[in-house]
């Protein structure tokens, strides 16, 4: 049993180590980073008050795909989170410890759900996440155990926020980086950059959480909308727009960072 294991275990390892599964993955991260600054231009035009497509990465294909060759740039972004996903499902059979097994699984489940609305978009469908999202949980909560999967669903969004802005103030996604050998201002910029991000993404997430609670709590479906419905109380309330602008930098800074992570991320 042991023997079969190891030998498993080596075959997924030259999976994983596959150069051309490597070149698609650092591909996606360029991608990944695009996706994150057109979705901070979104969050611009949330804050603005004018017309704005879904505020959340949905949204953000939608806009690459309404400009000139923005198919083949969606399609590229696909391929590249896809090849992403393969990369975190190879990790996560290799990895031993259960806590970085739950990581990468994490990873690969967004990274297809990413994927998921980019192939939508690209076959047309300009069908937004966020009223899926509003959809489904009006129909759970429309009985009690509905209610409590909305709530749990909304418990564990907002813990996300919070582990990621943690990751990104106590600089823990350094771990994941070959920045080593390179020059102090190349390493001060990929940790400012990954500071800034880790945060916004972890508010924006963390109030996202939060409205799911209150959506099961009140009975109030709308607010059940993810990133959408986040940065859109945020723009009703006194001084959103300024904190919007400063998620907005947060998730540019995020993009930035996503594409250092094309070059120094440990693949």
């Amino acid at each position: 049993m042991s023997s079969l294991s190891s030998r498993a275990r080596g075959t997924v390892s030259r999976a994983a180590d596959n150069p051309t599964l490597e070149r698609l993955t650092r591909a996606g991260f360029i991608g990944y980073g695009i996706l994150h600054l057109l979705f901070a231009w979104v969050i611009v035009r949330v804050a603005s008050g004018g017309p704005a497509a879904d505020g959340d990465q949905s949204g953000a294909m939608q806009e690459i795909a309404d400009e000139p060759f923005g198919l083949v740039l969606v399609v590229a972004i696909v391929v590249g989170l896809v090849a992403m996903a393969v990369w975190q499902v190879l990790e996560m059979l290799r990895e031993r410890r259960p806590t970085e097994r739950l990581a990468s699984a994490g990873r690969a489940a967004f990274y297809l759900y990413l994927a998921f609305s980019g192939v939508k978009v690209v076959r047309g469908k300009k069908s937004s996440s966020a009223d899926t999202q509003q959809d489904t949980a009006e129909g759970l909560l429309a009985s009690s155990g509905g209610r409590v999967a909305v709530l749990v669903a909304g418990l564990v969004l907002a813990g996300l926020g919070g582990w990621l802005a943690f990751v990104g103030v106590t600089g823990r996604f350094e771990k994941h980086l070959r920045v080593g050998e390179t020059a102090a201002a190349t390493r001060r910029l990929v940790r400012r950059l990954g500071t800034a991000g880790f945060v916004a993404k972890g508010l924006a997430y963390g109030i996202a959480g939060v409205l799911f609670v209150l959506a099961a709590w009140r009975y109030e479906p709308d607010r059940a909308r993810g990133l959408d419905a986040a940065l859109r109380t945020l723009a009703g309330e006194p001084y959103g727009t300024g904190l919007l602008l400063v998620v907005a930098a947060g998730f540019a800074a995020y993009g930035l960072f996503a594409v250092t992570e094309a070059r120094f991320r440990k693949v």
